[in-house]
Parts: structure tokens; C-alpha cells; sequence
């Protein structure tokens, strides 16, 4: 498992390679990369800025991913996730899952993003129009990882 905190963009086509390191049983690869948008609750976007607790972060995001790897059949755990200021259209974060089989890994990339989400200490403030503003968590994003928990 790799976890990776970083203000640099990533590479997500050389990310994936890497992590499939040429290993013949991996039959599926799920990856997901969040992207900033420029429209966000009905508002214009400027840029974003995110913020970390160094360590604090790594410790969370490593939890999920042996949450992870403790309900499915998964090789493999790539998460990036970038810190700073984004502007839209950068990408922010990165998951990518390798298993023998797309269940396995479909299902897994799903949750490790869910729970990112609402689990890893991370903070964004977006500038907009009327000012900056710090992003609260959504609803949607507890439900999403609250069906975990039923299954």
C-alpha cells in the first residue's frame, strides 16, 4: 500500500503502471481521480486551497486502506492526494485498487474514496465571488459511507 500526501500533480497513467509492476495476477485495475470544479453549491470557483495534518492524515488514509483490504481480495492500494492550492480542472486525488478480479477492485476503489471523504483529515477552502469559504461536509458523502457499514 502506498499513500502519498503532496502539493505536486501526479501522473495517473504512469501511477497505475507502476503499480501493476507487471504482476500477472492482476486481473483488474479500478482507479478514480477527483478533479476540482470551477462550480461548486451554485458558486464560481477561483481555486481551492487544502489543508493537512502531516502525519495525522497518512495514519487516517492507511486505516481505510486496511479496512479495505480486510473486506475484499485486493492486491494492491494506491492513494494521492494533493494539498495547496488547485485551480479547476486539476486533479486532486487519486485511488487506484489492483485485484484478480473487477469485484474485488471496483468495490474497494469505491469504499477507500467514500471514506476518504468522510474519515481523512482534510480541509478545503474555495474562493469565490463573495469571498473564501471553507467546504462542509455534504450529506451525500456520510450516506455514501454509511452503506458500507450495513454490508
Amino acid at each position: 500500500m502506498t499513500v502519498r500526501v503532496q502539493s505536486e500533480d501526479f501522473d495517473a497513467g504512469r501511477e497505475i503502471a507502476s503499480l501493476r509492476n507487471g504482476n500477472p495476477q492482476v486481473g483488474a485495475v479500478a482507479s478514480f481521480v477527483g478533479v476540482v470544479r470551477d462550480i461548486n453549491d451554485g458558486s464560481k470557483v477561483a481555486d481551492m486551497e487544502l489543508e493537512h495534518y502531516p502525519g495525522m492524515t497518512e495514519k487516517a488514509i492507511t486505516e481505510i486502506i486496511e479496512q479495505a483490504k480486510s473486506r475484499w481480495n485486493i492486491f494492491e492500494v494506491l492513494v494521492v492526494h494533493r494539498i495547496g492550492r488547485l485551480m479547476p480542472t486539476d486533479q486532486i486525488v487519486l485511488v487506484v485498487v489492483t485485484s484478480a478480479h473487477r469485484g474485488d477492485a471496483f468495490a474497494s476503489c469505491e469504499f477507500v474514496m467514500d471514506y476518504l471523504k468522510t474519515q481523512a483529515p482534510f480541509w478545503k477552502k474555495e474562493k469565490t465571488p463573495d469571498g473564501a469559504r471553507w467546504v462542509e461536509s455534504r450529506a451525500s458523502d456520510d450516506t455514501a459511507a454509511e452503506r458500507w457499514s450495513k454490508g
